[in-house]
């Protein structure tokens, strides 16, 4: 009976504390200007914009795999940066995004086909491959780490066009530091 009650208790509490999350209004988050089917950002009241001159190099860590039927959300997190930022004020130009992409996460820079055949997959079409085709042609870096590639059997000709191969993503994070880049910790 002690069990049970502190199994209702912990259920509650969880309860209490999930449901803030399930009541976000999102309704005020809009897509655009860059991407408008991803990246959807607020805009935020009191906040100018930022100079024009502004300049950022920022590298997105992502291993974290997507829930099941959905595009990642690290590289989502990329999208709303650069419309985010662009919406602010900033010139496109002066933004350079790179998405460092290792562990489970690298199967969600395969091609459809490839992502179908690859046994380590959910299988079936990629649901992150529109959202990195996008970010591509938004001039947004893709980096897979080599080491994680060979972990998952992913070759070359399995990635996506433009997703890059780096020896590992520690190396890729490595040489984008050298060129200035940031690692965004979100």
């Amino acid at each position: 009976m002690m069990m049970v009650s502190r199994y209702l208790a912990a259920l509650f509490g969880v309860a209490l504390f999930a449901t803030p999350l399930a009541a976000q209004d999102r309704s005020a988050f809009k897509t655009g200007p860059v991407l408008t089917e991803f990246g959807a950002h607020a805009t935020v009241p009191g906040v100018a914009q930022l100079p024009a001159d502004t300049e950022f190099a920022v590298a997105f860590d992502v291993a974290t795999p997507a829930a099941e039927g959905s595009a990642n959300r690290g590289f989502e997190s990329a999208a709303r940066f650069l419309n985010m930022h662009v919406a602010n004020g900033v010139p496109q130009e002066n933004i350079r995004l790179a998405v460092v992409v290792h562990g489970k996460a690298s199967l969600e820079v395969l091609t459809n086909a490839a992502h179908a055949a690859n046994p380590l997959s959910q299988q079936g079409d990629n649901p992150s491959a529109k959202l990195v085709e996008a970010l591509l042609e938004a001039d947004v870096r893709f980096i897979l780490c080599g080491q994680s590639a060979a972990a998952y059997g992913i070759k070359p000709e399995d990635l996506i066009p433009g997703v890059e191969m780096a020896l590992s993503a520690m190396t890729a994070h490595a040489l984008l530091q050298q060129n200035g880049f940031t690692v965004n910790p979100f």
